[in-house]
């Protein structure tokens, strides 16, 4: 018997805010590691899972977060390393948590060591990836490129020609991440993404995370995203939220990272976001960002929001649907 409140095992969940670096099993990059033989600043498996993961009782500042994964893309940087993560990404979330729809966003330019790495081989090796877990597993799967705010232009650009180039071999959009950089203006990036658009991409941008609301604003006046990455901060000012409901963006919402970033700074805080943005009648989804890092899974995301009090179980199962509704996969 199924507790009422619950979501059953059966059902099939989506999951659209996934970052590589934060996904793949600690004991797996473990093994890439050493296959590569990458110099690793320890030969002691638990403090190597410790470099890789966030301590929930020691939480990370956002900054220290971040640099969790200078080490991650450093292992994932080679072909074979980037479509055995892809692999084991979505292996895992089908057999942990029944995802039968994942988009999975990750930098190619950050897995080439600096130049060293052939970016058409590792987006090649990212395609084999899915290939290979397409035939084990029932997983609609997309892959979105990420931007970097601490790149130049033309590293950028770069990026998205390399989107384009595999948009028909399981690329499906673009995404703007990367930590805040002096001098970045989204602005700088409204023809980029009408680009993206025009080429048949979805467009999705962190925003409203270590930014606040006005951040928010000024992605969706000069972006034009279909979604919004993380998003939670555009409830601290209700003219935002209002925007966000007119314009039908879905927010991206990942509770577990906000928490341990200090994004939020409690269940209080989050209880009072996720209220705000059912009262505006924002449309959000749940992800975990990075599963492994994170030491979490979908399932038990849905299961904090529900313990806490935070969402209702029909709450979870329309954000669900607006996860399958929102997809830029085709």
């Amino acid at each position: 018997m199924i507790p009422v409140g619950t979501i059953r095992p059966s059902t099939k969940l989506a999951e659209l805010h996934v970052h590589l670096g934060g996904s793949v099993d600690p004991a797996v990059m473990w093994e890439i590691a050493h296959a590569q033989g990458i110099r690793l600043p320890t030969k002691d498996y638990w403090k190597f899972v410790d470099l890789v993961t966030v301590d929930s009782v020691k939480k990370k500042a956002f900054e220290d977060y971040l640099s969790l994964f200078r080490w991650t893309e450093l292992i994932q940087s080679s072909p074979l390393a980037i479509e055995r993560s892809v692999y084991q990404t979505i292996a895992g979330a089908y057999r942990k948590n029944n995802i039968t729809l994942l988009e999975l966003r990750f930098n190619p330019m950050k897995r080439n060591r600096g130049g060293e790495q052939d970016l058409d081989q590792i987006m090649m090796a990212a395609v084999r990836g899915i290939d290979r877990a397409s035939l084990e597993y029932p997983v609609r799967t997309g892959l979105i490129v990420c931007l970097d705010r601490t790149f130049d232009r033309r590293q950028n650009e770069i990026l998205l020609d390399k989107a384009v180039l595999f948009s028909n071999r399981g690329v499906v959009g673009i995404d703007m991440a990367g930590p805040a950089s002096p001098g970045f203006r989204y602005s700088d990036y409204a023809a980029t993404f009408r680009r993206a658009r025009k080429e048949g991409l979805g467009l999705t941008v962190h925003a409203g995370e270590d930014e606040g609301p006005e951040s928010v604003k000024e992605v969706m006046r000069h972006l034009d995203p279909d979604r919004i990455g993380h998003g939670v901060r555009a409830a601290e000012d209700p003219k935002t939220l209002r925007l966000i409901a007119k314009e039908g963006v879905v927010l991206e919402t990942c509770p577990t990272s906000n928490l341990n970033t200090g994004v939020l700074k409690g269940v209080a805080e989050m209880r009072r976001v996720f209220s705000a943005l059912k009262e505006s009648g924002v449309k959000f989804t749940i992800n975990t960002d990075g599963p492994e890092m994170l030491k979490t899974n979908l399932r038990g995301e849905i299961d904090f929001l529900l313990d806490n009090g935070v969402l209702a179980a029909s709450d979870v199962m329309e954000a669900n649907r607006a996860a399958f509704g929102a997809t830029f996969v085709r």
